[in-house]
């Protein structure tokens, strides 16, 4: 039985750990047979030191340096393709086809590369030049990252390859990545890609790192020791606000992704005009990947009336007739099952499954949920637990004032939906959601499910908490995510040799957008200037 070391300081050594884990197939419920160790803090402090030296070794160096990191990165992975979807399927019981050949693992090396083009141009720093006070400004690298990744996207989010790696990195961070207990071995050949980049590329030892495993307490210790600069985190809510009071307490930057149960709203009108196509799209989006994407729609919100119940009777019968999927793990499932049984217990009533089991290994019946709008308010908080994974709430509200009571109460989610006529008969209703909802989503979409998430630069995936830990920043699109992970580092009256390239009177690539004196520019500063 194989025992797999950590990447640590530029190397692969075993680690002093005594405590090990194994990864398990979802779909048999069997351990696989390789293990993989609980690093003790000993071993997480050395990568924070060696994380700390890179970061010292790579401070002043271009953007293109981690461009070319990032774009070797995401071609040595592409090598891996085959390598990297067996594994995946293996360990998370997701479809080789379209979900991890075809849609998530060409989207990751996206990402990567995206990033570099962003870390490549360096407008994302923002530079901005005051030529008569002598003051220059930029957004530069934060320090060594902590990245914790997701059970549910083993490549897109992974701590060493997905956004927040890229991100991280186009920041000029050196990264530790926190591997996943689900997915251990997918993390493994990522790391191996990115170390074989890093070698590639020049870059210092400790620039990446992977740890799969820490005890609870190291993982407070680690998102608040003196040589992190920020923690990105995608996971549970209750295990990241864990992270986030550690971090806090200390003053640490901690980008996180908690649980989000995604309103759809859907009208009056539209449900006349077209039942049977919003059914077609609720249920394919509900169940899609078992449910288990973070922009699952969990909440469906529409007024009483005939068009509602068809509406209901179709699901329920699509509910109950599709396959039942495999889910990531019997955490995955329990969790499941015990927010179905919360939303029960709080008033909901079941229209169809509720029970565990009905598909291969891990696994929970399709389940539709229903509650009255005045329930809902009366008990929101608990009717907004999330229920992670092929399962929907339906709550119907008796009139337009209640819809409306309804949305006050909604906590902060990162999508929020609303169909409405094509004919314009809902568009003052419309309007009186979207004037509250905006504020509690960070993505507002009009006749669409939720789960497709483009990773393009007007993409905001995030919102208010608990969606995520900070309003104000994204966890997909570049530029703007890279800036998480940086500080706005100020120059007052530093000699022009001492500058960083992007504050010096000439513009280093002639292409740089900087804002010298109040106007966005890819000019030199003017002679006579600085």
């Amino acid at each position: 039985m194989t025992k797999h070391p950590v990447l640590i300081d530029g190397q692969w050594r075993p680690s002093t750990g005594q405590q090990f884990f194994q990864a398990v197939n979802p779909r048999t419920t069997e351990p696989l047979p390789e293990q993989y160790p609980v690093s003790p803090w000993s071993e997480v402090e050395d990568a924070l030191h060696a994380a700390e030296r890179a970061a010292q070794a790579v401070r002043g160096w271009s953007g293109s340096r981690f461009a070319e990191f990032l774009e070797t990165c995401a071609g040595l992975i592409d090598e891996r393709a085959a390598d990297l979807v067996a594994m995946a399927h293996l360990e998370t019981g997701l479809p080789v086809q379209p979900r991890l050949k075809e849609a998530e693992l060409p989207r990751t090396t996206n990402q990567l590369r995206q990033a570099a083009t962003a870390a490549r141009d360096g407008s994302w720093a923002e530079a901005t030049i005051d030529t008569a006070s002598n003051i220059r400004s930029m957004l530069g690298p934060v320090g060594p990252v902590a990245v914790f990744g997701p059970n549910n996207f083993p490549y897109a989010y992974n701590g060493i390859a997905g956004g927040d790696f890229a991100g991280a990195v186009a920041a000029g961070n050196p990264v530790i990545g926190k591997g996943h207990s689900s997915h251990p071995g997918t993390t493994r050949l990522l790391a191996e890609a990115a170390h074989q980049a890093a070698v590639a590329t020049k870059m210092p030892n400790g620039f990446v790192q992977l740890i799969y495993r820490t005890g609870h307490s190291d993982g407070a210790k680690l998102v608040s020791h003196p040589a992190l600069g920020a923690i990105g985190y995608t996971g549970s809510r209750s295990a990241g606000v864990v992270l986030k009071e550690a971090a806090d307490r200390v003053g640490k930057p901690i980008y996180l992704e908690l649980s989000s149960i995604n309103p759809v709203y859907i009208l009056p009108g539209a449900l006349a005009e077209r039942t049977a196509a919003i059914v077609d799209q609720f249920v394919s989006s509900c169940l899609m990947a078992t449910g288990q994407f973070c922009t699952n729609p969990g909440l469906i919100i529409t007024l009483a009336g005939p068009t509602t119940e068809e509406f209901l009777r179709q699901t329920t019968e699509r509910f109950a007739a599709a396959p039942v999927g495999t889910l990531l793990s019997e955490g995955v499932q329990k969790n499941l099952h015990a927010g179905i049984q919360t939303l029960v217990k709080h008033g909901a009533t079941l229209l169809t499954g509720g029970s565990t089991g009905g598909g291969a290994g891990f696994s929970c019946q399709n389940t539709l949920l229903r509650v009255s709008g005045e329930r809902f308010v009366r008990d929101w908080e608990a009717l907004q637990t999330e229920a992670f994974g092929n399962s929907s709430l339906v709550v119907v509200a008796s009139n337009e004032a209640e819809v409306l009571a309804v949305t006050r109460c909604l906590e902060g989610n990162l999508t929020g939906s609303v169909y409405s006529a094509n004919d314009g008969s809902d568009d003052k209703l419309y309007e009186s959601i979207a004037a509250i909802l905006r504020q509690k989503v960070g993505r507002l979409l009009n006749d669409k499910m939720p789960t497709g998430v483009a990773v393009v630069a007007s993409m905001n995936h995030g919102g208010p908490f608990p969606a995520t830990g900070h309003s104000g920043f994204t966890a997909v699109g570049f530029p703007a995510s890279v800036r998480r992970f940086a500080m706005l580092q100020c120059y007052d009256n530093v000699r022009s040799n001492r500058l960083p390239a992007s504050l010096q009177n000439k513009n280093p690539t002639g292409s740089l957008w900087r804002r010298i004196n109040g106007a966005w520019t890819q000019a030199d500063v003017p002679a006579g200037n600085g």
